[in-house]
């Protein structure tokens, strides 16, 4: 019988896409509140792979990854998400519409997952309405896509980026700082 133990705490990373540089910093910002202290922000990358969200948010829309300094417990996940909604609905106009998309998810040694609110045949449930979205695996000193992986984690930039994500979560382990959220 296998024993019974906790995982390493994993890095909390999100994923925002806007159109608005303004709304942007600031939902950046009440990440950073919520979360704490931000260790990393990407570039801006062309969010161009689906028109899903141009009814909502419109054109031109812009992605950036920020990723935390503190590591956090894998089982906060689903309160997480439910924290990047509020805000998604912060900072929305008055007929509902988001003018900021907030997807969080955790990199740990193995692999990426994402939250989502979305149920699928490769999305397992957690609680509260959230869902398990296995992006990546590490496999072959790389972050793998699998077959359901979304078009725009594919892209060989955003591969890349994770695999800078997993050598600093690495640092991060050996100092083991972790945030309550």
């Amino acid at each position: 019988m296998g024993k019974v133990k906790e995982p390493n705490p994993a890095k909390l990373f999100v994923s925002l896409i806007a159109s608005v540089d303004a709304i942007l910093h600031q939902g950046i910002e009440d990440l950073r509140i919520a979360f704490g202290e931000i260790d990393f922000i990407s570039e801006k990358l062309l969010f161009n792979f689906t028109d899903y969200y141009t009814q909502e948010m419109g054109r031109d829309l812009f992605r950036r990854f920020i990723t935390f300094e503190s590591l956090i417990s894998i089982p906060l996940l689903p309160e997480i998400k439910r924290t990047t909604n509020r805000l998604e609905e912060k900072y929305s106009t008055s007929v509902g519409y988001r003018r900021i998309n907030m997807d969080p998810g955790y990199l740990c040694l193995d692999h990426v997952i994402l939250a989502t609110t979305k149920g699928f045949t490769h999305r397992p449930y957690l609680r509260e309405g959230i869902y398990a979205d296995l992006t990546f695996i590490y496999r072959n000193k790389s972050s793998q896509p699998l077959e359901w992986t979304y078009p725009d984690y594919r892209q060989k930039d955003v591969i890349r980026l994770f695999n800078q994500f997993r050598k600093k979560y690495l640092e991060d382990l050996k100092g083991r700082s972790t945030h309550p959220c």
